[in-house]
């Protein structure tokens, strides 16, 4: 399987596209120069758009994805606040963007022509709003607000609107930050990593009673590790078998095998990785991991190996500065 993995580097205000073959290689196909700092992306469920925030005229761009992988901006629309995170629902229905400095996750309504439109919805008073998660059913989208140690839960309704479930939050212990979440594919376990103490928490999404509850914390950082924690981006493969999450003043990336129903982790080994590693991704096979370095300029590609999940690095490509978000499209 090709695919086509976008690279966003806010301080160069561009977007590298490159094509990766079927051994991992990285071709360059596109350079986009932005207005603006781009930093979250997601593409779009169907494949043909590239949803982009940008700073610091908060607004999210929509690039039109051609057959060969490359970019065309098709239209944007403003957003109420500084673009933390973007994800959509997954019928490519809404676009929601936290963030961070305002507070705040907006609900963006996807027009005809797969633009998004001017928010409909935007719920306030979500100190250090990192993530918008939905779950495959479609149902519930999970806010983790990283100042508050808290993660949100919403019932989205057909028509975008966000409402609180009657369980409408779970905490994590004081200090923790949560920031990203991750998904096991059988929809029972989420995994969240915490920012301010670098560990990650396995949640159990229903238990006996239909309760979110956390039912692991691990922490993910080598031992004798005694600097500053500053934890950052979290993925599983498709298969649910290993689970990658980093840290960005340690410069490495945690390895963790998952059991097989997704309830139990177990720390691996670490892999060091590019200066400052704001953000990686896995690719769509599972066999690949592209982790970006905010500090190095580079992004390194390595390859998925083993029982363990052990990281392989393959090579290493210099992109924009500071990049930090990492897409990846089959093509």
């Amino acid at each position: 399987m090709n695919q086509v993995v976008y690279i966003a580097s806010p301080e160069s205000q561009q977007i590298h596209a490159w094509q990766m073959d079927e051994q991992g290689a990285l071709t360059l196909l596109q350079v986009v120069d932005v207005a603006g700092q781009v930093q979250p992306m997601i593409v779009s469920p169907d494949n043909a758009f590239l949803y982009v925030g940008a700073r610091p005229d908060f607004r999210v761009i929509a690039f039109r994805i051609a057959q060969d992988g490359t970019l065309s901006e098709a239209g944007h629309a403003p957003l109420p606040g500084s673009p933390t995170h973007i994800s959509t629902d997954r019928d490519g229905k809404f676009v929601f963007v936290g963030s961070y400095n305002d507070a705040c996750v907006s609900v963006s309504p996807i027009g005809s022509d797969g633009v998004p439109q001017a928010p409909v919805q935007v719920v306030k008073d979500l100190a250090g709003c990192h993530s918008a998660n939905i779950d495959a059913a479609n149902q519930t989208l999970y806010v983790p607000a990283l100042k508050q140690d808290r993660i949100c839960l919403f019932s989205l309704a057909a028509d975008g609107t966000l409402t609180p479930q009657s369980q409408p939050q779970v905490t994590t212990p004081e200090g923790a930050g949560p920031r990203h979440m991750t998904f096991h594919p059988n929809q029972q376990y989420a995994y969240c990593i915490n920012e301010l103490n670098s560990t990650v928490d396995v949640w159990q999404l229903h238990n006996a009673h239909g309760e979110m509850v956390c039912v692991q914390t691990l922490d993910m950082m080598p031992a004798g590790f005694s600097d500053t924690r500053w934890a950052a981006d979290i993925h599983i493969t498709p298969n649910g078998r290993h689970l990658y999450a980093c840290d960005r003043t340690a410069s490495v990336i945690a390895i963790f095998s998952v059991s097989d129903d997704g309830a139990l982790l177990t720390l691996e080994g670490h892999q060091p990785t590019e200066q400052q590693p704001r953000g990686f991704n896995i690719d769509h096979t599972g066999r690949f991991l592209i982790a970006t370095g905010q500090k190095s300029h580079h992004i390194q590609v390595y390859k998925i190996s083993g029982e363990q999940g052990l990281l392989q690095p393959l090579a290493r490509y210099a992109v924009g500065q500071g990049p930090m978000w990492v897409a990846i499209r089959p093509l």
